[in-house]
């Protein structure tokens, strides 16, 4: 592999407000291994490729530029993997940037995978900052923790991942996802894996914006219950029972619950977010839920009468 330790992938889409502090954050990397930069392009029609290729083609570090018709950003990312020569696999999303530690942070060259810290932009507090159990910590216990929320805004960017777990098991970022599909692959490469190394400094920036696919998602964000579903079917699979459970149990009634009250956090009509989480079932989903009381109270309060429930909701935001 030419000896790059790691490779940095960078999806790119319409991002020519971002993607020069993006790249050059990841450029000025104090980081004494060899690593290659690979942005992929999909389907830009600003000036997104020209910035990133004036920048990468003045730097003294390996860099491939791809270009591909708009197939979205699943479709850029497991380009970037086919073609990336490093040992080990970062993502980086174009609208986000770094810190200088970022890389020295992750890297050791022995776990199969790292967890850094990462935070808001503007924010000095991590959004991970927790106490984990046992350090290193095994890829089992963190997705265990993942999908019982115990880790605040988990995301997958903020590991690291040996390129070989994720190639020789033919991992990809599902296309046809609307919402999620990055959790999920993060899920499922990490139950290949056995050791996860957690950095505590806050490397990650990440910026809210208000036009992006996140954002925009709408009521579909509700769709990541089936890609969950997916999921604890995968893990079912691979004779993973206590973590397809887990799925079942914690992950997807929080996920639930956390959409539903973020529709109703940004004044979305009440009656369409019933609607479709009568279309979706989720009610008797949502109703799936074990674990703690207080949560557990929540959701009893809200299968007894939504609407009681959403008019308390709005009159206390959030702390019912």
């Amino acid at each position: 592999m030419d000896n790059i330790k790691v490779s940095v992938i960078v999806p790119v889409y319409n991002d020519e407000e971002y993607i020069q502090t993006s790249i050059s954050s990841i450029m000025n990397q104090e980081f004494s291994e060899t690593y290659e930069i690979i942005v992929v392009d999909d389907g830009s029609t600003d000036n997104s490729l020209d910035i990133a290729h004036e920048l990468l083609s003045k730097a003294d570090i390996p860099y491939k530029l791809v270009h591909q018709r708009n197939s979205g950003v699943s479709v850029a990312r497991n380009h970037g993997i086919e073609v990336s020569r490093g040992d080990y696999l970062v993502f980086v999303d174009s609208d986000d940037y770094i810190l200088t530690n970022h890389l020295s942070e992750l890297y050791n060259g022995k776990t199969d995978f790292t967890l850094t810290q990462m935070a808001k932009e503007g924010v000095k507090s991590a959004v991970n900052s927790i106490n984990y159990p046992e350090l290193p910590l095994s890829a089992h216990d963190l997705i265990k923790m993942e999908l019982q929320m115990m880790i605040p805004e988990f995301s997958f960017c903020q590991l690291m991942y040996k390129a070989d777990l994720i190639k020789d098991n033919s991992l990809k970022f599902d296309s046809k996802a609307v919402y999620g599909e990055d959790t999920e692959f993060a899920l499922k490469a990490l139950s290949y894996g056995e050791s996860v190394a957690i950095g505590e400094e806050i490397t990650y920036l990440y910026i809210q914006r208000k036009d992006s696919a996140t954002s925009n998602a709408g009521l579909n964000r509700f769709n990541f219950i089936e890609t969950l579903e997916k999921l604890s079917e995968f893990y079912k699979s691979r004779g993973q029972n206590e973590l397809a459970n887990l799925v079942i149990t914690s992950r997807i009634p929080r996920a639930i619950f956390g959409n539903m009250n973020y529709f109703f956090y940004h004044n979305y009509d009440f009656d369409e977010v019933i609607s479709k989480m009568e279309d979706l079932d989720l009610f008797s989903k949502l109703s799936r839920f074990k674990g703690d009381s207080k949560f557990k109270f929540k959701i009893k309060l809200f299968l007894l009468n939504p609407k009681l429930y959403y008019k308390m909701w709005k009159k206390f935001k959030n702390t019912i």
